[in-house]
């Protein structure tokens, strides 16, 4: 079991400073871990190339231990997050804006780390694989989208207005057609409009989809152009990679394997995880990535110890049953829910018998709750923490309340001589950027490079899917060869009891005495003697007297009244015919009892039959079993 869930199918870039600073004139170089979860590559790349390196491989994730070793400052920041390709998350695995060391980080979650710069890069890396650190984004899950004039309407004139409205006209045609192709892919907008003489001078659309949704293009076309940006948060904002849902009631089944079962506040069923492999330190972490526990709950009583541990670490309530649960209410109570194995059953069974007992308390308490409230809140407080539900509510209401929000200063209309300035500062960042490209094409002695590296990355990334399904392949391949010893051994076992039967058989079928001082008419009976035992009343026979009587090695135990379940089992296991007196015709000749020979055999047959549909029975069990397990193993695999 992953204990965290993980970017394994997922590419990783971890970067840390090698050498020089982007705040001063040394320019930076970085060291590069490309990590998939299984195989790490390493590079030390400058500024230029890591940002060709990143539109190139577009990775899910890009890891540091401090964002402002990539920009100099929040203004270039998100400078760099606008250029970063749409599929890719910049992560701070270190935390928000008060960074922990990368050392301690490391240590707490088992990550390998050294001092070297391409150490920490591997540690990011590996950190954010397994969802740790916090994803830095100055952007909302809005775009705006600009449909313009392509070109200057120029000055007046008869000709000038017929040029004007031909503009204008090309931009609320292409604005439409934006329109069109926005509905089609369904997404919410909402449409500004500026009106001109014959049309449309702009209009701006304020979509409610993330930039890589938008289905349409940014370019110039004719007369018109579109522009596409990301709306741009106020601020920097920080969130956790790792996002727990709402309160929970979870259900735990211990042992060697540990199955938990994940319900919401409704009763219903979020995630099952069963782990034979887990400490409990995991399985409690497993639990936190899906909710915060407001009870946890066992499928027997008292609570195992196990159970109990990982309730206190979780501060949540306990439930238990006032008996064991039965195995048909389970089974009963999971018929609508999924599982691999009966562990998983056990604890889905615990957490919704959990859920059944609570549900009228969560329904008194949830009519208390004012729509604004957090009801999972209001429920974990008053079931965890046994608080009030007035007191939470004023509590909660306390915390709400307690801070008037600060609003900031009107902005204030800018001077002529600070529009210059603006209008200047664009200028120069519009500059700045043809600057750029013109130095692009200085490198072109760079290009073959390039190539070579691209082909060296898909080297690379075809030999890890090689090596993947190799493993796959050789994993399969000793599950395989391993079920197939077990199938010879179950086959050997079953061999070796059928040997056992038939001599055990042919010793009770040795010969019998005619007994000829009985009565010529009652030629043709056989007697009852030592090797045929009857039992006028079977009904005290315990284990003991079983394995006694077993010891003796009888043909065959004629009985009166049922045989205990455990005599019966016993009798079973060594191979004794039973069969109910009251179908053998038992005659007593003074010191002497017999019975028809024809009637005996035909007890015994009778048995034999039932017998046999028995060991079926169990033989079915046993594959059903394996074949169950089997499954559990390879699921976890």
């Amino acid at each position: 079991m992953s204990t965290r869930p993980s970017a394994l199918d997922s590419l990783v870039f971890g970067v840390d400073v090698q050498s020089g600073d982007v705040r001063g004139s040394n320019r930076p170089s970085y060291a590069v871990v490309a990590f998939d979860g299984e195989q790490v590559d390493r590079d030390v790349v400058s500024r230029r190339k890591l940002l060709r390196l990143l539109n190139r491989e577009e990775p899910d994730i890009l890891a540091t231990d401090n964002v402002y070793e990539l920009a100099a400052d929040k203004q270039a920041l998100i400078g760099f997050l606008r250029g970063l390709p749409t599929g890719t998350k910049l992560v701070q695995v270190t935390g928000a804006e008060r960074p922990e060391p990368l050392s301690r980080v490391a240590s707490r979650h088992g990550v390998p780390y050294g001092k070297k710069p391409m150490k920490e890069a591997e540690a990011a890396a590996r950190l954010a694989a397994a969802n740790v650190g916090q994803e830095v984004s100055a952007f909302t899950d809005r775009t705006e989208v600009k449909v313009s004039r392509g070109r200057s309407t120029g000055k007046g004139g008869w000709s000038a207005d017929r040029y004007t409205r031909r503009i204008h006209g090309a931009v609320k045609r292409h604005a439409r057609e934006v329109e069109s192709e926005l509905d089609e892919a369904g997404l919410d907008y909402e449409t500004d409009v500026t009106e001109k003489y014959g049309g449309y001078a702009n209009a701006v659309f304020e979509v409610s989809a993330p930039l890589g949704e938008i289905p349409v293009s940014t370019g110039r076309s004719g007369d018109t152009r579109v522009e596409i940006e990301p709306i741009q948060r106020d601020g920097i904002t920080f969130e956790p990679l790792a996002k727990r849902r709402d309160h929970v009631l979870v259900g735990i089944d211990p042992g060697t394997t540990t199955a938990v079962a994940v319900c919401d506040l409704d009763g219903e069923v979020l995630d099952v995880l069963s782990t034979r492999t887990a400490d409990t330190a995991a399985v409690i972490e497993w639990i936190i990535e899906r909710g915060r526990p407001v009870v946890v709950a066992a499928d027997v009583t008292p609570m195992p110890s196990t159970v109990e541990k990982i309730r206190r670490s979780l501060a949540a309530a306990g439930w238990v049953p006032e008996t064991d649960l039965p195995i048909d209410e389970k089974q009963h109570r999971t018929r609508e829910e999924g599982y691999d194995n009966d562990h998983e059953r056990d604890a889905m069974a615990a957490v919704l018998f959990a859920f059944d007992d609570y549900a009228d308390q969560f329904e008194r308490i949830s009519r208390k709750v004012p729509p604004r409230a957090d009801r999972g809140e209001v429920i974990s407080r008053v079931v965890a923490d046994e608080e009030s539900v007035e007191a939470v509510l004023t509590d909660l209401t306390e915390t709400d309340d307690g801070e008037p929000e600060e609003k900031g200063p009107e902005p204030r209309e800018l001077s002529a001589e600070e529009e210059e300035i603006k209008r200047l500062e664009s200028r120069i960042e519009r500059l700045e950027a043809h600057a750029s490209e013109l130095e692009e094409t200085v490198e072109d002695r760079e290009a073959r490079i390039e190539e070579l590296d691209e082909e060296l990355t898909e080297t690379r990334r075809e030999e890890r899917r090689e090596a993947r399904e190799r493993r796959e392949v050789a994993r399969l391949q000793r599950e395989n060869r391993r079920l197939e010893r077990e199938r010879d051994e179950k086959g050997e076992e079953v061999s070796a009891l059928e040997d056992k039967l038939d001599r055990l058989k042919a010793l009770w079928k040795l010969d019998h005495s005619n007994f000829a001082d009985v009565a010529e008419k009652r030629a043709g009976l056989v007697p009852v003697k030592p090797i045929v035992v009857f039992l006028r009343d079977a009904t005290g026979a315990g284990r003991e007297a079983a394995r006694r009587l077993s010891e003796i090695g009888p043909r065959v135990v004629l009985a009166t009244g049922g045989l205990s379940r455990v005599s019966d089992e016993v009798l079973f296991e060594w191979d004794v015919p039973v069969g109910p007196a009251a179908d053998v015709t038992i005659q007593e000749v003074d010191e002497l009892a017999v019975a028809r020979e024809h009637e005996v055999d035909a007890a015994i047959d009778d048995w034999e039959e039932r017998a046999a549909e028995r060991r079926r029975d169990r033989q079915e069990s046993m594959v059903d079993r394996l074949i169950s397990e089997h499954r559990a193993d390879r699921g976890e695999g």
